[in-house]
Parts: structure tokens; C-alpha cells; sequence
């Protein structure tokens, strides 16, 4: 608490010091008294409750927690009182924790990646290690992508005061089927994109993709390219489709051979992110699915370029990420 008293000593009052240093007034009242009886800035030895807990208590949570991460503070409390005799509230468990660098969050949800899927990923990974961006820059990247009318994607936040949890300024409704969705298809490369294709009236199949997607902008990009492009797509049923194979070789279209469960590995991912953001910047926000279409492409052709460039530029990293995992799930 030096900066307290330097600040006292320069003339400055306990409120302007208080709230320079975002602290209480009886905090800066209690240092400057510290300071006065014992001309030190910190605590007297020994002043303060004792901690109940010693080192050996500590590790057992600490180590329970790493070997077990879904406990709660509760059960953990409740097995150290079972295996040390040591009894403490969760919230202290929490702090103990805290100050091993072990905090409570949200898991992440990713995959379910078999040893099969691993392998295929670290397979996939070590081939492309040393990809160029100038040879990244040659596939287009396709995907899906289906954006539902009111379903809260779980980010949005509301400014509250104490009991308005459940105010209709602060709430979120559901409704079925999140009030109907738009899906879309599209395809990106480093120097351009696919317009952005809104799949109407039911869901997408062999035939729709081939004679909406493929027939329309896969083919017609490939010369842009030229004779090094090659199309990527995932292992969705309607793209790995005999019809679907038959038609790229007779088109000659060449596809990169992409893992099973590997949504981190496609920069298109992360657009469809970008995307979502873009749309909902704009309010009021849509109240029919047609005034969604409109939306989501008037969007999509305002991206920049640049983004895209950016996406891409990170697969090396990509690469190198599953590698390190051995095939695992990666922070893509």
C-alpha cells in the first residue's frame, strides 16, 4: 500500500485517493493507520485468521480436482473432511483452488473423437504439415451452416440490478425449434468466395447439393483457380454420396481428403461465427425467416476479404495444433 501513503504525504484526501485506486475509504483509512503505528506498509506478522488448512490439504484438492475435473466444491469438501479429517466450507474450496490456478468454468464443447477419428486427423495433419499458404491458397473450403430466427447462440448479455434476473428486459424466451431457421451453404478460398447459398424448402441432399451448389459455383470458381484447385468439403452423407463422388470425377474436380469430426480444420467455421455477429449488429433483428435470408446475405457479401485471407493464412497453425494433441480436439 506504498501508493496510499505517497499519496497522503502529497496532500491528497482519503476519498480522492480511494477513488483513484478504486479501493474503500476504510481500506485507505486502515493502511494509513497501519503506517502511523508501525511505519510499515503491510500487515503485522501474524495478524489475520489462521489457515486451517496446511500444505499437505491443499494438494489433496488439488490433486483430486486435476484427477476428477467435474467435482464440485461441495463433494471435495465433503472427501476431505472423509480423507483428512479437515473439515472447511466449498467457498474456501474455491480460494484454495483459486490460488493454484484452478478456476470453475463452462466446458467446452467439442467432437467426439474416436482413436479411429484421432488417427485420421494426425494423419491428415502430418501430410499438410508443411503446406505453403500459396498451396492452402488453392482449396476452397465448403460448408453448411444453419442459422435458427430466435435462438439465443448463449453469448448475448443484459445490464441488471439486484432482482431482475427474470424481467422481460432481462430475459431471453425460447420458442420451438428456435422460430424457424435458414439454412445456407458456401464455399471460401484465399482470393475469393461462393455468393452465399440459401437452401430453400426442406433439407440438403445429394441431388440439391450437386445441382445447387456444385453445378452452380464449385465448378464455374475451379478455372479461377486453375489446374492446381481442389475442393474441400466434409463428410457429411449428402457430400460423400456415390452420386456426389461420380459427379466430381466426371466434372473432374479434385477433393482434398478431409478427416471425419474435424470442424476446427475449416476456416469456414469461424465465418459462419463472424457471420452470426454481423447479423445481429443490426436492429430490430428479423421476424420472419424470409427477412433472415435478406439479412445473412446482405452480410455475407459485406465480409471483408481480408477476414477470409486471415482464416486461411492460419492453417499451418492449425496443423501444428493437432499435431501437438496427437490428433486431439484443438483451441480452433
Amino acid at each position: 500500500m506504498s501508493k496510499i501513503v505517497i499519496l497522503a504525504e502529497d496532500g491528497r484526501s482519503v476519498r480522492y485517493i480511494a477513488n483513484l485506486l478504486n479501493l474503500a475509504k476504510s481500506t485507505v483509512h486502515d493502511a494509513l493507520r497501519r503506517y502511523q503505528n508501525t511505519g510499515q506498509y503491510t500487515r503485522r506478522p501474524g495478524s489475520g485468521r489462521k489457515r486451517i488448512l496446511n500444505e499437505r490439504d491443499e494438494r489433496f484438492l488439488t490433486l483430486s480436482v486435476l484427477r476428477e475435473r467435474s467435482l464440485t466444491s461441495n463433494v471435495l469438501a465433503g472427501r476431505l473432511v472423509a480423507a483428512r479429517g479437515t473439515e472447511i466450507s466449498s467457498r474456501s474450496v474455491r480460494r484454495v483452488l483459486k490460488e493454484n490456478g484452478l478456476t470453475s468454468r463452462k466446458q467446452v464443447q467439442c467432437p467426439l473423437l474416436t482413436p479411429a477419428n484421432k488417427t485420421a486427423r494426425l494423419r491428415f495433419a502430418t501430410e499438410h504439415r508443411n503446406w505453403t499458404i500459396h498451396q492452402w491458397s488453392t482449396v476452397m473450403f465448403s460448408d453448411e451452416s444453419r442459422f435458427s430466427l430466435r435462438s439465443p447462440d448463449g453469448r448475448e448479455r443484459v445490464w441488471r440490478r439486484v432482482g431482475e434476473r427474470f424481467a422481460s428486459c432481462c430475459i431471453a424466451p425460447k420458442t420451438p425449434f428456435g422460430g424457424g431457421s435458414v439454412m445456407v451453404w458456401a464455399g471460401i478460398s484465399f482470393y475469393g468466395r461462393t455468393e452465399l447459398v440459401v437452401i430453400e424448402r426442406g433439407s440438403m441432399t445429394a441431388d440439391r447439393y450437386i445441382r445447387e451448389c456444385l453445378e452452380d459455383h464449385v465448378v464455374p470458381y475451379a478455372p479461377f483457380v486453375g489446374d492446381q484447385f481442389l475442393f474441400m468439403h466434409d463428410n457429411a452423407r449428402p457430400h460423400v454420396a456415390q452420386v456426389v463422388t461420380q459427379y466430381l470425377e466426371n466434372v473432374e474436380i479434385p477433393r482434398l481428403d478431409w478427416p471425419a469430426r474435424s470442424p476446427d480444420l475449416n476456416p469456414i467455421e469461424h465465418l459462419w461465427d463472424t457471420l452470426t455477429k454481423h447479423a445481429k449488429c443490426i436492429r430490430p433483428l428479423p421476424e420472419t425467416t424470409q427477412e433472415q435470408r435478406m439479412r445473412l446475405i446482405e452480410k455475407w457479401d459485406q465480409i471483408p476479404q481480408e477476414i477470409i485471407q486471415h482464416l486461411i493464412e492460419s492453417m499451418p497453425r492449425r496443423m501444428e495444433a493437432v499435431i501437438r494433441s496427437r490428433g486431439g480436439n484443438t483451441r480452433y
